[in-house]
This record gives C-alpha cells, sequence and structure tokens, in this order.
C-alpha cells in the first residue's frame, strides 16, 4: 500500500507527570484526523508541564463543589455532547467563547469526522474539575493540582493539569467516556464561565482503543519487546498506552505518573528527544531524523518519521528520500516490523513545509 500525505504542520502536546515535573511529549500530525482536537484561546492552545508559579491557580474537584455548580458542568458537558452528537455544530458555535467562535472551523471538521462514531452512542460523565485562575493578567505557567496527592504524589481520585499563557478566569474540565460500535472514546470539553454560563473553550475527541487494544494490551507488549530486547518497540509502546490512558494531553493522573515511570526504563538513548537530531545512513546520503513516534492511522499504529530536507517543493524527489528514509530505518532497526503496519516518512523543509509517504510494511523492501 502507498499513500501520499499531503503538506502540513504539526501539533505537539506535553503533559506533566506529577508533583516532580515529570513530563513526556507526544506529536501528532495533520493525517491523524478527529483525534485530539484543542481551538481554545490563545491561553488554551499550548500546553506544557512547568515549574511551580507564584500566581494563584485552584483546583475544585467534583466532591467540594458546590451543588449547583456541579450540575451546571455536568449538565452543559452532556447538552454540548448531545449537540456534537448529532452533528449540530450551528449550536455548538453560538455556545463557544468569541475566540473560538470567530475560527470554529477546525471543530466543525472534528465533529464531522467523528460523526459516524458519535451518533447513537452513550456517554457518561466523569466527575468534573473547577479550575480558577487568579489575577489581572495571563498566568505563563499554570498549574491546577486537585483533589489529594499523598506522600508518593498522586491517588486515584487525583488530577494535575498545566496549561501555558491562561488568562483570569473560571474554566472547567467535563470528560465523557462513550460508548459506541465503533469502540470506545472520551470526548473532554474545555468551558470557561462567561456570565453565568459555561461556554465552550476548547474540545479534545480521543479513541481509547487501538483495533479493539486498550493501555493496558500495549503495556503487556511493551513488556514482551523488553524482555526481547527489542528497545524501541518497548518504548514506542510505552508512549501508545500512555496517550490511550490520558483523556487530555495536559492532564496527569496517578495512572500516568505510574506509566510514566516504567517507561523510563525502556528509552533508547539514541532516538531524537528534546530538539536533538540523529543521523540516519542510507546509502551515500545522510538524514537528520528529528522526530519519532506511534500514531494510529484508520486502526492501523504506524510510526511516524520526520526529518529534515533542504526542499520538498520537488514532489518525486521528496518521495524518493522518504522511501531511502523508511528503507535505512528499516535496515537500522529491524524490530520496528513486528510492531508497526506501516510506516509515514515526513521531509520537512526549513520554512516548516513538509511532505509525506505512507508505505505498508510488507512494501517496503
Amino acid at each position: 500500500m502507498e499513500r501520499t500525505i499531503p503538506l502540513g504542520g504539526e501539533r505537539k502536546v506535553l503533559a506533566a507527570a506529577g508533583l516532580w515535573q515529570r513530563y513526556f511529549a507526544r506529536k501528532r500530525v495533520p493525517i491523524i484526523r478527529a483525534k485530539v482536537l484543542l481551538l481554545a484561546s490563545a491561553a488554551l492552545a499550548a500546553v506544557l508541564g512547568c515549574a511551580p508559579t507564584l500566581a494563584a491557580e485552584n483546583c475544585t474537584t467534583a466532591a467540594d463543589m458546590e451543588p449547583a455548580t456541579r450540575s451546571a458542568l455536568l449538565s452543559a458537558g452532556q447538552r454540548y455532547f448531545d449537540l456534537a452528537a448529532k452533528g449540530d455544530t450551528t449550536s455548538l458555535r453560538q455556545a463557544a467563547i468569541p475566540s473560538l467562535a470567530s475560527d470554529f472551523s477546525g471543530i466543525e471538521t472534528t465533529v464531522k469526522d467523528n460523526q459516524s462514531a458519535l451518533a447513537g452512542s452513550k456517554a457518561t460523565t466523569r466527575p468534573p474539575f473547577l479550575l480558577e485562575a487568579d489575577g489581572t493578567a495571563p498566568i505563563a505557567r499554570a498549574e491546577f493540582y486537585c483533589g489529594v496527592f499523598g506522600r508518593n504524589g498522586q491517588t486515584s481520585d487525583s488530577a494535575a493539569f498545566y496549561l501555558n499563557n491562561l488568562p483570569p478566569g473560571k474554566y472547567a474540565v467535563v470528560i465523557l467516556d462513550v460508548s459506541s460500535p465503533k469502540g470506545p472514546r472520551t470526548v473532554s470539553w474545555i468551558l470557561q464561565q462567561q456570565g453565568s454560563e459555561w461556554k465552550v473553550g476548547g474540545l479534545y475527541m480521543k479513541a481509547s482503543q487501538i483495533a479493539s487494544h486498550d493501555s493496558d494490551w500495549f503495556v503487556a507488549r511493551a513488556r514482551e519487546f523488553h524482555t526481547k530486547g527489542q528497545a524501541h518497540n518497548a518504548w514506542f509502546y510505552y508512549l501508545e498506552a500512555r496517550s490511550l490512558i490520558s483523556p487530555l494531553p495536559f492532564m496527569s493522573t496517578a495512572a500516568t505518573d505510574k506509566l510514566y515511570d516504567e517507561s523510563q526504563k525502556a528509552q533508547p538513548a539514541d532516538l531524537p528527544a528534546d530538539g536533538k537530531t540523529v543521523d540516519l545512513s542510507a546509502g551515500t546520503a545522510s538524514y537528520k531524523l528529528t522526530d519519532l513516534f506511534p500514531e494510529l492511522v484508520g486502526n492501523d499504529l504506524d510510526l511516524i518519521v520526520k526529518y529534515q530536507a533542504a526542499n520538498v517543493s520537488n514532489t518525486n524527489a521528496a518521495y524518493a528520500s522518504n522511501v531511502m528514509v523508511m528503507k535505512a530505518l528499516l535496515a537500522k532497526y529491524p524490530e520496528l516490523r513486528d510492531a508497526f503496519a506501516s510506516i509515514v516518512a515526513r521531509a520537512v523543509d526549513p520554512s516548516g513545509h513538509d511532505y509525506g509517504t505512507m508505505l505498508a510494511m510488507k512494501d517496503i523492501k
């Protein structure tokens, strides 16, 4: 199978893990549609685990909320879900904060792409969280610690949220677990209080399984790969396990903390990370890899590889380079054939333009 991937950028999401500011990164590319989308004010557009701040950030769990507030949040989350399930983006736009309503195309696309999975599905709302940011100016690095934290960090009912450049105000996180014939998923609403109403500030939609495999399955496979000495496969499967278990990229829980701790033992030193590139030899050529990460494409788990390119305007040349990178990658790490259905290679020029190509493993020879 061969598929050419259109030009596009990337999304970077970071989530912190616990009071000691451990954090992990996941990158997503535009060929994957309707998985995770946050469209809100600039404050909610960038998320990052960060160091302590002197600004006042308060988090209230559902158990400690005023009953009227808890009821309003649960009602808003369910109401907005029902609108999304019906594909009623007109009503959703009317319920959005102004900055989101002015550019609503992303959410419209996300709702449309998920329509078949949401239609007729049932959703159960989790206990919501209320986030209050005090002050008169945006908080550069806002941290919200919710619930009880024990001696060893998070507990079963706690959560932490990390946001950059957050304006003062009241926000809420409402997460719904969706039971769908096309597989379980989560729908998460970021709400902002304006007057007496809770308006839509952001939307995340994520599958909770890949081909009927959940986070526990990927953890088990990661451990198997680690035992067999396939450190790269183990690391990538730990990444996917953490992604599946977390409904939001800027939220950490006891479960994500535990996976973070376990996965660090499997992190290879020869992969690009934290802005560090890795050289990959392919015949007489050498390529600088900037990123490698797993990604769900349809019902398959594929491996995305991004590398530096001088120019991608010549698509024939870019395609040839993509194929060379795929072949060289498998020659260096043959274990990858056991873990992924396909590889997507993306050549990225200095201006950020990219050209991607997908090949099934069986077609990379």
